[in-house]
């Protein structure tokens, strides 16, 4: 694109700044719309008018369109770009979010179709002279080389001219991670900025908006419904478009579909003169239906035009043969070519996702069925070498699972449905809509057609996992063949040993088929002709086999890397960590519990430890039942330690601070917990400390964890005396013996829970001498000490104002080892998570200023006493996110404003003259430095700052 002056960017007081071609030539990640764009240039009409025939019928938007939709270039012209209902809520939201925050996001969730892509890239073009405006178009996979090109967009034309950049993107996926690496990188060139420095904009399709959407107000929703202000502009809209363009705007589609209020009726008259032949189709019939079924199931995607006409053979348009749209008659008005971003090969797409479904539809029901369409085009139009833009086309169509509805419909109900927005029961389907639908659509032969489609896919791509994974998990949830399902999956982690992820469906399989033979033995009591009964020996055949996939499992996600781990081109790696096999173990232990305790209930003692197996197998005439005493035996210490695991993971973190795991995860890890340890005491006890070590296995309060969640399982103070007791006699003995740190470290948190409920109990132990005990091991090593260690000494040493403590220690070091220790402790299970605030310093003195958690949110419910009991987590969770939480005068009433000051990103609290170095709850809000207040909470990395605020700045900054 040529400029006269070359390209112009906006800076923060809104005039215009040219920048060199370096500029863009360094930005290839980017689509870069330049505040100038098209003003330097003539416009050739003829490309214009070209480029607003191919928008009107349902090819994405490009600047063009804008631009021309802007200039009167004759009478017909009349009615501006119609401007969804969305739109000036999106507006409204960025100018909002141009206030506090380093990287704030929003998200445009839209219905396939609905004119998503356009609305978010009309926001673009209509600020682009008040903000640095962009598409990310590269490949996703490298956060840093995207990070570092934004910061470049930003800082553009040098010191003073820096502006906001305006970010747009459609892949909800890579937004934290993307988010991180540009907060590393403004840390890092330590920019110092009083504004914004990109603002993202998430463009989400969504084909099922959940109620839930609704709720927050980072979400802007567009829906495939017009309401009446939209009906109107698109009417008169209409008028203008049948007088400039009268012999083709009955095939302007893309908008027609709109204009009618996405009615069904005209996508059936669109398509109805489809002739469609089950025999010998011509290929452009058959391409038609392959582009049908993508941009069905796949909305958004396309084919490249040379693949097309490779498919449709000779005579190529290149050597004087007919072009691809005269080709593709009849249907070309159904289908849309598009330049690419990179402006080589032609894109190609269905008009709109309705027509797409609706030629699926009539395909259908002519007799060629998606699973026949779906066979051919993986036979017939993918080839051998399959293009990578094609492979995740094909990857998401078969195995990408969506959120669904809870009932059996038809297309067209659920279409009818998703316009009007009134969803049933909702859920994530359990296949991919593709698979799903040729289940409930292809009659006898459904289930065997959904096994052929992914098992030709499986078969053709040698090296891909997921079409096997996608495999062994329909053979085992929908076919009940568990033995074909541990075929595939067995396939599928062959292909990739070392991803956790596919590792886990052999486990499911075993764990299902265990779980069904448990179904047919409950079942027997009812049919006791019918059929039969479970034996141990085969509940202990299967369970062995599930447990040893776990354990599989389990050891690949612990090889896994969070941070280092990127792309591979196809595949996303997860970033987080799978915690699936510790609990598909959990899950397992609870099956073999109940089911072997069910057949004798001496079982229970067996797997307790209580009593030992050999003369109860004898006296059953099991022998055969030998052979699994290992596994019995390690069984009670394995639960031991999974769930011990799990409590520090969901006592310290959750999956981000918007969601909680699901209630059924806690249940499960509880009951197997009490199950195998927290009830019974264990055969030949090995020391005087083992029997006050089960009673408090016994209250749950045998772990750091487990002793910070005392609060919120309700425990009063009979029950915090007795364990804090417990916990006095197991150190006085272990100090006795060899010093035990670990137990000195429960007994300090045991007194610290009590303290919360009984200031001034007699079982205390006063703050001095729990000082003392600390000091012991301070003195003896501050480092190699436990992040538990270190979070006591912040407790007990945090200095108080005008207080002086006799132990002088450096708390400044003492935080840098705990998070050293975090790192090496829990980093690797936590990466991605959302660690939580434990305690919080409060006003007062001594033990009394440590708030925990739980009388916060205890206060959060006794403000709102009326909700559902099931939908206070709910409640609780959304007030912590919003920062909610900090506004309440009983939460201000109970914590300490610390001062800080924040120097090139970094907070520091500034206590007695001293300055400690905390970490920033949301490190986005730390857009400049300067005085600070915050409050200060403890998570197991050390001490956070929450509730930012500068006081000198007079806008709505808070974190």
């Amino acid at each position: 694109m040529a400029h006269n002056k070359g390209s112009s960017l906006s800076n923060a007081r809104g005039r215009e700044i040219y920048v060199g071609s370096q500029i863009r030539d360094s930005l290839s990640l980017l689509d870069v719309l330049y505040a100038n764009e098209f003003e330097e240039e003539d416009i050739d009409s003829a490309v214009a008018k070209k480029t607003e025939v191919d928008f009107y019928r349902g090819a994405p938007p490009q600047w063009l369109n804008f631009c021309w939709a802007e200039k009167a270039t004759s009478v017909d012209k009349i009615t501006p770009f119609i401007k969804r209902d969305g739109y000036t809520e999106l507006i409204e939201n960025i100018k909002k979010r141009r206030k506090g925050d380093l990287t704030p996001t929003m998200n445009l969730l839209h219905q396939p179709g609905s004119g998503g892509t356009t609305l978010a890239k009309q926001v673009l073009w209509d600020m682009r002279k008040k903000l640095r405006c962009a598409v990310l178009t590269g490949p996703t996979s490298d956060f840093t080389a995207i990070a570092k090109q934004v910061i470049h967009l930003f800082t553009a034309g040098g010191q003073g001219q820096q502006n906001t950049v305006l970010l747009l993107l459609d892949d909800v996926c890579i937004l934290e991670n993307l988010q991180d690496a540009i907060i590393k990188e403004i840390t890092d060139r330590n920019i110092t900025t009083h504004m914004p420095v990109v603002i993202i904009l998430n463009c989400v399709r969504k084909e099922v908006i959940k109620q839930e959407d609704h709720n927050k107000s980072r979400h802007v929703i567009l829906r495939a419904e017009l309401s009446e202000a939209e009906k109107k502009q698109f009417e008169e809209k209409q008028i203008e478009i049948s007088r400039s363009y009268s012999n083709e705007h009955k095939q302007f589609h893309g908008f027609n579909i709109m204009q009618e209020n996405f009615s069904g009726d005209y996508v059936k008259a669109t398509c109805v003169f489809l002739d469609v032949r089950k025999k010998r189709r011509p290929k452009k019939s058959q391409l038609l239906a392959f582009l049908s079924l993508v941009n069905a199931y796949v909305p958004g995607s396309h084919f490249l035009q040379s693949q097309c006409q490779a498919f449709l053979g000779p005579p190529d348009p290149i050597y004087g043969g007919p072009s691809f749209e005269q080709r593709m008659e009849p249907f070309s008005h159904l289908i849309v070519t598009f330049p690419s971003q990179q402006g080589q090969d032609k894109h190609v797409r269905m008009a709109h996702p309705l027509i797409a479904q609706q030629c699926v539809e009539l395909l259908a029901t002519a007799g060629v069925t998606r699973s026949h369409t779906a066979r051919n085009f993986l036979i017939d139009f993918c080839g051998e070498q399959v293009q990578q833009h094609l492979m995740s086309v094909i990857k998401d169509m078969l195995t990408k699972r969506e959120i669904t509805v809870d009932v059996k419909q038809n297309a067209e109900w659920k279409r009818d449905m998703l316009t009007k927005g009134k969803m049933r029961k909702e859920r994530k389907g359990k296949f991919s809509r593709l698979i799903q639908d040729i289940e409930n659509t292809e009659g006898k032969e459904s289930k065997s057609m959904c096994v052929s489609v992914l098992q030709l896919a499986s078969k053709k791509f040698k090296q891909n996992p997921f079409f096997p994974q996608a495999l062994a998990r329909f053979f085992y949830i929908v076919k009940r063949d568990y033995s074909k399902a541990e075929k595939w999956a067995k396939i599928a982690k062959d292909r990739d040993p070392n991803n956790s992820f596919v590792a886990d469906t052999l486990g499911q399989v075993y764990k299902n088929h265990l779980m069904s033979r448990m179904k047919v033995e409950q079942s027997s009591f009812r049919f006791p002709k019918q059929l039969g009964s479970i034996s141990a020996q085969e509940i202990l055949q299967l369970s062995t086999m599930a447990f040893e996939a776990f354990k599989d499992e389990e050891r690949a996600a612990e090889n896994e890397q969070g941070a280092d781990m990127q792309y591979d081109g196809i595949n996303k790696v997860s970033h987080i960590y799978n915690n699936r096999g510790l609990f598909g173990y959990l899950q397992v232990a609870n099956i073999v519990f109940d089911s072997l305790v069910s057949l004798d209930k001496n079982w229970q003692k067996i797997l307790t430890m209580e009593i030992s197996a050999d003369p109860f197998f004898i006296s059953i005439g099991q022998k055969k039942l030998f052979k699994y005493k290992p596994l019995i035996i390690s069984l009670r210490d394995e639960v031991e330690r999974k769930c011990e695991f799990f409590y520090g993971y969901l006592t310290y973190s959750k999956p981000n601070i918007k969601e909680n795991e699901p209630h059924y995860f806690q249940t499960n890890v509880k009951n197997c917990y009490r199950k195998y340890v927290g009830t019974c005491t264990p055969m030949q006890l090995e020391s005087a400390i083992d029997v006050p070590l089960q009673k408090l296995k016994e209250e749950m309060a045998i772990t750091f964890p487990g002793l910070l969640c005392c609060l919120n399982k309700g425990y009063d103070e009979s029950n915090l005396r007795r364990i804090t007791t417990l916990w006095g006699e197991i150190k006085n003995k272990k100090n006795k013996k060899d010093g035990d740190n670990k137990a000195s470290q429960n007994f300090i948190l045991a007194n610290i829970i009590l303290s919360k409920v009984e200031a001034a109990s007699p079982v205390l132990t006063p703050l001095s001498s729990l000082r003392s005990s600390l000091e012991r091991h301070l003195v003896a090593n501050l480092s190699n000490q436990t992040p538990e260690f270190y979070f006591l000494v912040l407790l007990l040493f945090w200095p108080e104002e005008h207080k002086k403590i006799d132990f002088n220690i450096d708390l400044n070091k003492c935080v840098l080892e705990m998070q050293e220790s975090y790192k090496n402790t829990y980093k690797k299970h936590l990466r991605s998570r959302y660690l939580l605030p434990l305690i919080f310093l409060g006003k007062g003195e001594g033990l009394s200023r440590l708030v925990h958690r739980a009388k916060i949110d205890n206060l959060l419910i006794e403000e709102n006493p009326m909700a559902r009991p099931e939908a206070r987590p709910d409640t609780i969770d959304q007030k912590w996110s919003s920062g909610e939480v900090w506004r309440k005068p009983s939460v201000q009433d109970l914590l300490l404003p610390v001062k800080g000051v924040v120097r090139q990103h970094r907070v520091f609290a500034c206590v007695d003259g001293k300055e400690i170095k905390v970490c920033a709850g949301q490190q986005s809000k730390v857009w400049k430095s300067g005085d600070v207040c915050f409050y200060l909470g403890f998570t197991i990395r050390g001490p956070v700052a929450y509730d930012i605020n500068y006081p000198s700045y007079s806008g709505p900054v808070r974190s």
